[in-house]
């Protein structure tokens, strides 16, 4: 057979049609066809549903391609194309349910037991044949499932050795020639036995009841003689005198029954005359009984009417109940634990527009009329519009209500119970020193709406401004953020952070805000750009300092109200921090020229105080000092950051070159410190620095109060006034210290 031999024909073109009428004309043979090819290892109950359903899903969903005018076959071969194709599908998802699951390989819809046709509380199995149809279906069941296939469709379907290789190739067997080899070897004859020649005593033991007849033993009933014989190629019921006998498996000679035209009767009822000539099933007297048959490799008539039999038949079933105790425990089991999810879903919520009932919060662990009212959003304090103008305080307090969706009361159920009690999916983030529990009563709502893709709401207690946030599609991704907001005032509260995405950020501002526009601290000669907000307050999109990986842009946001500009920046956080501008104890907004311009060279150094609480960041020039070898003046600055706790504000004491393109050189830093602040608005600070000419000097300056400053370990040296310049080597390290007007001896910043 050559290799172009086993490419599988065409059998098309086919119409839906016509494969459905030959499906509903041909049924009983398909489903035959699908449960002799499936796996006995199934066990009969699921061969017959699973060979019902591969039947039924084996109609094609729309017309099948094909030539017009398929290739010759022989006359026994041709077969109508819609039922070619319909038991080409039916052979192909009968192979591939006998294949075995395995981890690493997608399983396939056949592997798996039939959804439908399914039957509860029976077993159904067809009719139980003779020890013909076992012992066929016990050499069936030694095959391969393409073993199986090429016995079925030449023995049941009468089907030529190269139309079998054909559609065993079409039904994706990878070695169709092999299949057919295994099903030869079913009617090939057993091997002889070695121990003695048949027929003699040492063949086979004697059964009880037997008796020898003339032709070897078996058993005599009656004057004829009727008994077993066995020949070399079979076995079959004779006559006692040698003659061929009935069925080659159990022909035993009933008194009771009618005598086969062989001379023998199947124990099983099976139609007896299969033991003839010619039949393969009976031989020649001689040798011991037998229950087993074998077929003659001549002829297959007997193998073909076998297929044919009731035992193979899934369409005329026999139904059996189940296991009526293991069926009583199940459905106990199915009962309790349907009571079990109903219990859960009235806990948890049904899912509505993907959202629970409370979202993504955590199940409820108290139950307090306090905390249950600050989690009703009918509860929630909703401040009119007209309030802020003629209120004494401009703060949180008087931001009305705003966004789009401040009326959806299923959002803000959602946002009450996450911020109570976020789950495990929550990405909860907070200000250093800001509590994270639930509000003490209903929190006020500033915004509801849709931003950047998300559900937003803003909420404040009083202490702290909450950010809860969900995707509008899906509900993986929820979002809580907390700010520490106490003692706000009008500049405090001028704006708030509503969204973050791709390196931008939106903020909601307050209602008394005029103009927003947006600043680069580093480029401070460049005019602002202007910063639209829509109707809620909510401002375009902006780049944002937070999240940048580099500094060559610090873009801030600058606001006006009714008592000038304010000047914010975003440092990671949800309330943004304000900049300021000179001495600790009148600081001003850093919006004059001098302020922009020693914050060009100083906003790289806020990257310090990031997401660190601040709420605002006050730099002050505390000396100025003209420089060894005529190099000019330098500048000294001390930045402070002030937190919204009150504790744990950071300084930092930089020194500034006359050069304005180079960035300050960071000279002290320390958190925790008075210095430079209201109680302690001092400072003292020193570096190492290089002249134009190459030389080294140790730099140092106080602020103002200073009478005297030293330097001593590597380097030894001491000046009167505020500031000292003393010649070192590279890489030298000194010890610095100052003395105040009263004698107090004071030590650098560290």
């Amino acid at each position: 057979m050559s290799t172009q031999d086993l490419v599988p024909s065409p059998v098309g073109p086919v119409d839906v049609e016509q494969a459905e009428a030959a499906l509903v004309e041909r049924y009983p043979r398909l489903v035959r066809i699908a449960y002799l090819v499936l796996p006995p290892s199934l066990g009969r109950n699921r061969r017959v549903l699973t060979a019902h359903a591969l039947v039924q899903r084996s109609l094609p969903r729309r017309r099948v391609p094909g030539p017009a005018v398929p290739q010759p076959r022989a006359a026994e071969d041709a077969v109508d194309p819609g039922y070619a194709y319909v038991r080409g599908e039916v052979l192909r998802q009968a192979l591939v349910a006998g294949l075995p699951l395995r981890r690493l390989a997608l399983p396939r819809r056949a592997q798996f037991p039939p959804l439908l046709p399914h039957v509860w509380g029976l077993r159904l199995f067809p009719r139980v044949g003779g020890a013909d149809e076992l012992a066929l279906d016990q050499r069936l069941s030694r095959l391969s499932g393409p073993g199986r296939a090429a016995y079925v469709l030449r023995g049941l379907e009468r089907q030529g050795d190269p139309e079998v290789l054909r559609v065993l190739a079409a039904a994706g067997v990878a070695d169709p020639e092999s299949a057919l080899a295994e099903a030869d070897a079913v009617d090939a004859p057993p091997a002889p036995e070695t121990r003695g020649a048949p027929g003699t005593p040492a063949d086979r033991p004697e059964r009880v009841g037997e008796q020898p007849g003339p032709g070897g033993r078996g058993p005599t009933t009656g004057p004829t003689g009727t008994g077993i014989a066995a020949g070399p190629t079979g076995l079959g019921a004779g006559d006692g005198a040698g003659r061929p006998g009935g069925t080659g498996s159990e022909g035993h000679g009933a008194e009771t029954g009618p005598e086969a035209p062989g001379g023998g009767r199947s124990e099983a009822g099976a139609p007896a005359g299969f033991g003839g000539p010619g039949s393969g099933v009976g031989g020649p007297a001689g040798g011991g009984g037998s229950r087993v048959g074998v077929f003659d490799p001549g002829l297959r008539r007997s193998g073909v009417a076998l297929l044919e039999s009731d035992e193979f038949d899934p369409c005329a079933l026999q139904a059996r109940p189940t296991d009526l105790m293991r069926r009583r425990q199940h459905v106990r089991a199915v009962v309790v634990g349907v009571v079990a999810l109903l219990v859960c879903g009235a806990l948890l919520g049904l899912p509505g527009d993907g959202w629970g009932r409370n979202g993504a919060a955590a199940p409820s662990y108290a139950r307090n009329p306090a905390a249950e009212a600050a989690l009703d959003p009918a509860a929630l304090k909703r401040v009119p519009p007209a309030v802020w103008p003629v209120s004494t305080r401009q703060d949180f307090s008087v931001w009305p209500a705003r966004g789009g969706l401040t009326g959806d009361r299923a959002l803000l159920r959602r946002a009450l119970a996450v911020w109570a009690r976020p789950g495990t999916s929550v990405h909860s983030s907070a200000t250093p020193g800001t509590p994270v529990g639930p509000p003490m009563g209903p929190p006020q709502l500033l915004f509801a709406g849709v931003v950047d893709g998300a559900r937003v709401v803003l909420l404040h207690d009083g202490l702290r401004a909450v950010r809860y946030a969900e995707p509008v599609e899906g509900t993986a991704g929820t979002a809580l953020d907390f700010a520490r907001t106490d003692g706000a005032d009008t500049v405090g509260s001028a704006a708030l952070v509503v969204s973050r995405a791709a390196g931008n950020v939106r903020y909601l501002t307050a209602p008394w805000v005029k103009e927003t526009v947006v600043r680069d601290l580093l480029v401070p000669g460049k005019a602002p750009l202007p910063l639209p907000r829509d109707a809620a307050g909510v401002t375009e999109p902006m780049t944002s300092p937070a999240l940048a990986q580099g500094c060559t842009r610090w873009n801030t946001l600058e606001v006006v109200d009714g008592s000038g500009r304010r000047l914010l920046t975003d440092l990671g956080e949800l309330t943004p921090a304000r900049l300021l501008w000179g001495p600790p104890a009148a600081p001003a907004d850093a919006t004059g020229a001098e302020a922009r311009g020693a914050w060009a060279r100083t906003a790289c150094q806020l990257t310090a105080v990031r997401a660190h609480g601040v709420r605002s960041v006050n730099a002050w020039r505390f000396a100025r000092q003209a420089l060894p070898e005529g190099a000019g003046h330098g500048t000294w600055l001390c930045t402070r950051a002030e937190t919204w706790r009150g504790t744990g504000s950071r300084v930092l004491a930089q020194f500034l070159v006359p050069s304005p393109a180079v960035p300050a050189a960071l000279a002290a830093r320390s958190e925790g410190s008075p210095a430079c602040g209201v109680r302690e608005p001092r400072v003292l600070a020193g570096v190492l620095w290089q002249a134009p000419g190459g030389g080294w000097y140790v730099l140092a300056a106080g602020s103002a109060g200073f009478t005297a400053l030293e330097v001593s370990g590597g380097v030894k040296g001491r000046s009167d006034g505020p500031v000292l310049a003393v010649r070192a080597a590279a890489g030298a390290r000194a010890d610095l210290g100052g003395t105040l007007a009263d004698g107090t001896r004071v030590g650098a910043l560290r």
